[in-house]
């Protein structure tokens, strides 16, 4: 059959070998050696030819029929049913708001899923309203729904899910969603469902006893915790952050904010979540004329370039891998629950 010999397998490669048969029919697409209506090799033949398992071939099939780029019509085979290969998945992408940490998941995202699929980014800002809105004007638009599920009650505090954003998430067929960052805890034990999440309340406990060597230097621990805020974070950061402190037997204390002529003491140690609290901490205790990583201590909540250019210690996920592995499970139609790794990174401000 002459559309077999466009399927280029190599076995010594590291990519999957659904992958290269999923790219070997979109190359090819792409350049007119297979046209609309071609009729392509059977998962027999493939299978046979190249000494793969079926289910390789057919996992391969099945993407490509995810993509509706090709059709399955009984006891008649595999056809070619779409050659426009420009925009392969259409994904919608709600974030909860715009941070350099939101948009490095989302640009480690796009930089894996790759230009030719066509991505839609909504930004929700923690609002329920806007996010029901904007879930419900795109529902059936797009082949994949990314989720970062970060919501505020009346309060202003942090909320993974509401009873009304729940229902909406629940409407959206599972095979097409994948939840980021924050899993759902209704979703957490629904093998259906597919995420790339943290634990807030674990991860901050066991990136702290990581440190517990350089934090045990100091005699009091000060989480700096915005107790309402326009984008407010997960109470479960205030859980593991307790839960360590308490079986540390560490003095602890936790401030709402950084307020104007902190009270600074020798053996203090601060943990900032907030950009603004920690360059105000910054600049108090340079004021205060306290040698940092002495005599006072600094972690920040989330890593950056910049705090690893100046020295500042942090406890932090790992965003990049966050957003290449969500790309990676709907290129790879996975279903399946990662958590992210989250890590205590030393630095000369403790």
């Amino acid at each position: 059959m002459k559309l077999l010999n466009y399927i280029d397998i190599n076995k010594n490669s590291r990519v999957p070998m659904y992958k290269q048969i999923v790219d070997s029919v979109m190359n090819n697409i792409s350049n007119g050696n297979i046209v609309l209506n071609d009729k392509l090799p059977s998962i027999n033949t493939i299978s046979e030819d190249f000494n793969l398992s079926r289910d390789t071939v057919e996992k391969a099939y099945s993407i490509l029929r995810e993509r509706k780029i090709i059709i399955s019509i009984p006891r008649r085979g595999n056809y070619v049913a779409n050659v426009d290969t420009n925009h392969n998945l259409r994904i919608l992408f709600l974030i909860s708001k715009m941070s350099s940490y939101k948009m490095n998941i989302y640009n480690s995202f796009l930089n894996v899923v790759g230009i030719n699929s066509k991505i839609d980014l909504i930004i929700y800002h923690c609002d329920e309203l806007i996010f029901l809105n904007s879930l419900k004007n795109c529902m059936g638009m797009y082949d994949y729904y990314v989720v970062m599920p970060h919501f505020k009650n009346d309060k202003l505090q942090h909320a993974s899910f509401t009873e009304a954003t729940l229902k909406a998430i629940n409407n959206i067929p599972k095979n097409k969603l994948l939840i980021l960052d924050n899993i759902m805890p209704p979703l957490l034990e629904d093998i259906d469902v597919s995420a790339v999440y943290q634990e807030y309340d674990n991860d901050i406990y066991e990136a702290l006893k990581k440190g517990i060597n350089k934090i045990n230097k100091y005699k009091k621990i000060a989480l700096i915790y915005p107790e309402k805020s326009v984008y407010p974070y997960p109470r479960r950061i205030l859980h593991g952050f307790r839960k360590f402190c308490l079986e540390n037997e560490m003095d602890f204390e936790i401030l709402n904010g950084v307020c104007d002529d902190m009270v600074f003491k020798r053996g203090d140690l601060f943990i900032a979540i907030e950009e603004s609290d920690l360059v105000e901490l910054m600049n108090q205790i340079r004021e205060n004329e306290l040698e940092l990583g002495e005599e006072v201590g600094v972690i920040s909540y989330n890593d950056t370039p910049l705090k690893n250019l100046l020295g500042i210690a942090t406890i932090s996920t790992d965003f990049k891998i966050m957003g290449e592995t969500a790309a990676q499970m709907i290129l790879n139609n996975e279903k399946a629950k990662f958590k992210v790794p989250f890590k205590f990174i030393d630095r000369k401000s403790i």
